[in-house]
């Protein structure tokens, strides 16, 4: 069970192409955004659908492998681990930022 401890899985589209960055001592670094999309009947009888977007991050050979195969609109499968991180923005304004680290992808849909 120690694995399931902060486990995030996600199935939807990605909302733009990585953005990658090749850092110094040749470390990868992707991100990314997924909308998944629940559709449900409300209590009115109304066919409601409701998308929620995802910041992801993909390292090293992960990273790599968005950049080459990913691109906006692609369906993927992602699972990784919860996040949180905060940042100062350029006015100074402390931002704080919920993300996926991913550790696996699953590429989903026919080829392009």
């Amino acid at each position: 069970m120690n694995n399931l401890r902060n486990k995030v899985q996600l199935i939807g589209h990605l909302g733009m192409n990585p953005e990658v960055k090749h850092l110094d001592g040749g470390k990868t670094l992707a991100k990314l955004s997924i909308a998944t999309s629940e559709r449900y009947t409300n209590s009115k009888g109304e066919k409601v659908s409701d998308t929620q977007w995802h910041n992801l991050v993909a390292w090293g050979k992960t990273a790599e492998i968005a950049e080459k195969y990913l691109k906006k609109g692609s369906e993927v499968a992602i699972e990784g681990k919860l996040t949180s991180r905060s940042y100062e923005d350029k006015e100074g304004v402390k931002k704080y930022i919920t993300e996926v680290v991913i550790s696996e992808i699953l590429m989903l849909g026919g080829k392009d």
